[in-house]
């Protein structure tokens, strides 16, 4: 018996159908995971779910727990969601209220569909985290979410989604910011939850995860579901061809060892040395005692869990922050230009893209008579088609607002590009490209890089040497290859079995 129910669903926006004759059900106790790329409608179909979807809806069924939804009242869905079926979204830190303690949050749903005393709803909050494997859940619940990790804001969004008992959990996107161990937490968790009873409708472009959690696969493209069926049927003999470019655009071999023991041991043509690199902040140590060596042309990747430091090693690099103790040492001049995580928050809303470009020729020393023609340069070099420079960011998709930041980084012609998560939120064909404009760039340039990445397999297709770091220190390094092949330390052997690589 399903408890939702889904036959031929369309969503229509005037004349332009975004989804088109969707069909699916999904038992107590089942996941289904939904896969496409960016556009492909999977985020649109559970939107239809929740009775939130935008422009014209039909399907002739949406059953909910034997309810049938066409024609539900905003009234009517308001009693549903929360209740019968709940949401965790993707963002953690921007669904849930900056000015509400976790606690309160997590209590909401219970405010709203059931009837308990103020004490019954901090009771009942406090049984929810914890049931979500929340550590310390009373300290945690008079916490606010900027004072929780990502991974348990992960959890405290679960915890709300639970709170009204729904009979469907839809689950979108909820791991890709996340680092591989707590990423691996969080998909265990989802699998107990389904386990449990609870039908899960997940939502992800991370191939590795929907074989971790989910019973079956719907393939989405341009609104259609184009094959379905169990996992392991679909993910190890896909049927379609666009089904095998997805799956393979995931796949990577670590890269070739292009620096030979010699190289790396006499330090030839070194850029930068590291050496006993520390910062901490109010009294926290954020990275203790980090040596290493950058060599022209080679590409250092630096892995680790959320808080281990990569990123601040990555700023000092930069010269954001400043170390405490140690030493950063450049043989020569070189210029270094950050490419940032979210390009949507590093341009400026208000300012095309060709404005921004603009500004970043200016700011290096680009005569004003030459920045156009610069422009169209750098906006062809990223494959960028030139009409997007009168665009603004917001009306980018994410591979494209990507590709305008990395020709921003470029504007000022640096010898070193550090791309701290760069490729993070895109879906795998989109971030293949990236990938591949990033080696092509290299090539072209000469560019050194420093790759910043929870996702070990984008580190070891385009890593030579990698850095795994945790709690500040750094545990493990070398050619990447080597230590992906045979893992020397614990923490790294516990990385590479949560990732899968």
């Amino acid at each position: 018996m399903s408890v939702l129910s889904v036959q031929n669903l369309s969503i229509a926006i005037g004349n332009r159908v975004l989804v088109d004759g969707v069909s699916f059900e999904v038992a107590p106790g089942e996941c289904l995971a939904i896969v496409g790329e960016s556009g492909a409608g999977k985020s649109l179909t559970a939107s239809a779910l929740l009775g939130l979807a935008p422009g014209r809806v039909t399907a002739s069924r949406l059953e909910i727990d034997g309810v049938d939804a066409r024609g539900f009242s905003e009234t009517q869905w308001r009693g549903v969601r929360g209740d019968r079926i709940g949401l965790v979204s993707q963002d953690a830190l921007v669904s849930l209220d900056p000015l509400r303690r976790i606690g309160a949050e997590v209590a909401e749903p219970l405010a709203i569909h059931m009837r308990l005393s103020r004490a019954g709803h901090r009771a009942r909050a406090l049984e929810l985290l914890e049931s979500v494997a929340m550590p310390s859940p009373a300290e945690r619940a008079a916490q606010y979410p900027h004072e929780l990790s990502g991974g348990l804001r992960q959890r405290a969004l679960i915890a709300s989604a639970l709170a009204g008992e729904p009979v469907v959990l839809i689950a979108d996107e909820p791991t890709t910011a996340l680092d591989a161990t707590v990423q691996a937490r969080v998909l265990a968790l989802l699998r107990d939850i389904a386990d449990a009873g609870t039908a899960i409708v997940f939502i992800s472009h991370d191939f590795a995860a929907v074989r971790r959690v989910a019973d079956r696969v719907l393939v989405m493209r341009a609104g259609r579901v184009i094959e379905q069926g169990a996992v392991a049927d679909v993910l190890d003999a896909p049927a379609e061809a666009y089904t095998r470019e997805l799956i393979a655009a995931t796949i990577h071999e670590p890269r070739a060892d292009r620096f030979g023991p010699l190289d790396r041991l006499r330090g030839r043509d070194a850029v930068l040395t590291g050496i006993d690199v520390s910062r901490s902040f109010s009294g926290v140590p954020a990275v203790r005692d980090a040596s290493f060596t950058l060599l022209q042309g080679q590409t250092l990747g630096i892995v680790g869990e959320s808080g281990s430091g990569k990123t601040t090693l990555a700023r000092m690099i930069v010269g954001v922050e400043t170390p405490d103790a140690g030493d950063l040492r450049w043989v020569g001049e070189h210029r270094v230009q950050l490419v940032h995580q979210n390009p949507l928050g590093a341009f400026d809303p208000r300012w095309t893209v060709g404005r921004s470009l603009h500004e970043a020729l200016a700011a290096g020393g680009v005569p004003r008579v030459s920045r156009a023609a610069r422009v169209a340069a750098l906006m062809a070099e990223v494959d960028l088609a030139p009409e997007l420079a009168a665009r603004r960011p917001a009306q980018l998709s994410g591979g494209q607002r990507q590709r305008a930041a990395i020709a921003r980084a470029l504007a000022a012609d640096p010898d070193v590009l550090v791309l701290d998560e760069p490729v993070s939120a895109l879906d795998p064909s989109v971030r293949e490209k990236v990938l591949q404009l990033l080696g092509r760039l290299q090539r072209d340039r000469g560019l050194t890089m420093i790759f910043v990445s929870h996702d070990l397999d984008v580190v070891a297709a385009v890593s030579d040497d990698v850095l795994v770091m945790q709690n500040g220190v750094v545990v493990e390094q070398g050619p990447v290859a080597a230590v992906f092949a045979a893992p020397q330390h614990p923490f790294t052997q516990e990385l590479l079995a949560a990732s899968g690589v």
